[in-house]
């Protein structure tokens, strides 16, 4: 009875004028960012960060949320359209959605991705009403060591998502090393200064996830030519059989992506691939697949939309991202002077349920908008380049210089966009920098509290049960990724003819 409480006090708030407007702006921006390939929500939050100076919390963090939940509809289109996924987590609706648009079904494939992402997104949101508020209250135990292995885990379970584990940790300690400049919290000494007084301060966060998310993606994919989508749609609603074929599909996508997303060392993305290979594997007629087949598209996307909420369970409840739009969304709450956590829902609980209220709120208008605008949207692929850009870059540099009113910002952030130009186009991932720099001051802190507790002994966090079972998962995030590479590298050897 408190959640539905909460809930109902939580739409009280989202649907004052002001929140319901940031609401809508969210998921409108969500969805052309989704429908633009090489924009992702995490550059594009990350452009939006200085733009929110002065604005409400509430509304601001309520308008992130629907541009993450709104691009993963965004990049549907893109995928079924022009076999180009948006987004990362609509690669596997690509397979069957392009097929079913050749066919001159683009309009069905894309009603039923609206309708999985709708059904989705509205399960995944109460199961994040359900699960955050407990999960945060056993969190509030939780004493230095505790935090410090929650933020290892944290760092490392996102290091662990992209293609290299090495390359993952390598770019977040790096983020911790940048974290570290400016003057010692504990003892008042400037660090990594090179006695420059801009540098007292440290590296702002704005201007490092802009540079890296914005200005680093604008540089990696210019030149980029307008898409040739396919624009005959035809009929958007499912027919009975189409239906048939497609509502347990959903749910199991549900299922399976909410559960994913609340892993600290999964995704969206991992989530619908696993949505479409279970899809897969329990059809009556495999060789479908690839061909076509509603529930190709109806599974990932169910599966990537569900992964988005379930994400924001442990972003709320415990202050670790579970992606990099999450991570970019933690840095901006403790921007904002908040501090994610179990401390959310006593302190903040008000800012809590607006953002779970308006999450309902934004699936309703985006199924709204999906299923008689898609060809509208369609069209935005038709868009050069060359036009967009540069508005990026002119969002970027006056975010980096009204921040702080720093023109050294502008040339830090300069910097930092070719260094995220070179990782885009080496393979780098770029979230466990920023994550490093976002959580480095509590990883530190927490680190010298503990031992400060131990009185220099690193057993505390051995004795200490939830530190040490936090730090074996987080062990285990770095060892999985690597064990499983070496497997399927020595199983392909020892296959015939490989």
């Amino acid at each position: 009875m408190d959640a539905l409480f909460n809930l109902m006090q939580g739409f009280a708030t989202a649907v004052t004028p002001a929140n319901l407007l940031m609401c809508i702006l969210g998921v409108v921006l969500g969805q052309i960012i989704g429908v633009l390939p090489g924009i992702g929500p995490s550059a594009a939050i990350a452009l939006l960060l200085p733009l929110t100076f002065g604005a409400s919390p509430t509304g601001a963090i309520i308008m992130f949320a629907g541009l993450y939940y709104g691009a993963q509809y965004g990049g549907t289109l893109t995928s079924v359209l022009i076999n180009v996924p948006g987004e990362s987590t609509s690669v596997m609706t690509a397979i069957d959605g392009h097929q079913m648009a050749q066919q001159g079904r683009g309009g069905v494939a894309l009603g039923v991705a609206a309708i999985g992402s709708f059904i989705a997104g509205t399960l995944g949101t109460l199961g994040l009403m359900l699960l955050a508020p407990p999960l945060a209250l056993v969190a509030l135990a939780f004493g230095p060591p505790e935090y410090f292995a929650l933020v290892a885990l944290g760092l490392t379970a996102l290091a662990a998502v992209g293609g290299s584990v090495l390359k993952g940790l390598t770019t977040g300690v790096a983020g911790l090393i940048i974290g570290s400049i400016g003057i010692d919290p504990q003892v008042g000494v400037p660090r990594f200064t090179f006695d420059q007084l801009w540098l007292f301060d440290g590296v702002d966060f704005i201007v490092l996830a802009v540079a890296l998310f914005g200005l680093g993606e604008v540089l990696a994919t210019t030149g980029m030519p307008a898409a040739k989508p396919i624009l005959h749609l035809g009929r958007v609603l499912p027919n009975r059989e189409e239906w048939r074929q497609a509502r347990m599909a959903i749910l199991r996508g549900t299922g399976i992506g909410f559960l994913i997303g609340i892993l600290p060392a999964a995704g969206a993305t991992i989530a619908s691939f696993c949505g479409y290979i279970v899809e897969k594997k329990m059809a009556k007629d495999p060789s479908r697949f690839g061909k076509g087949a509603i529930e190709g598209v109806a599974g990932p996307e169910s599966a990537n939309n569900a992964a988005s909420a379930g994400a924001m369970v442990p972003m709320f409840s415990l202050g670790v991202p579970g992606s990099n739009t999450t991570a970019v969304m933690l840095g901006a709450l403790i921007m904002f002077g908040l501090r994610p956590g179990p401390e959310m829902f006593t302190t903040n609980s008000g800012l809590v349920w607006a953002v779970i209220a308006s999450m309902y709120i934004g699936n309703v208008i985006l199924l709204v908008m999906n299923l008689p605008l898609a060809g509208v949207f369609a069209r935005l692929l038709q868009i050069p380049y060359s036009w967009i850009y540069p508005p990026i870059i002119a969002i970027c540099l006056t975010g980096a210089i009204s921040n702080s009113n720093s023109v050294e910002d502008a040339w830090i952030m300069l910097g930092f966009g070719v260094l995220g130009w070179l990782m885009k186009h080496y393979d780098w991932p770029a979230a466990p920098m920023v994550l490093g720099l976002v959580l480095g001051p509590l990883f530190e802190n927490t680190l010298r509290q503990s031992l400060t507790l131990s009185h220099g002994s690193g057993m505390i966090f051995i004795s200490r049960p939830i530190a040490a079972v936090l730090l074996a998962c987080a062990l285990l995030a770095i060892a999985v990724p690597t064990l499983t590479a070496l497997f399927m590298r020595n199983r392909r050897i020892e296959m015939p003819g490989a």
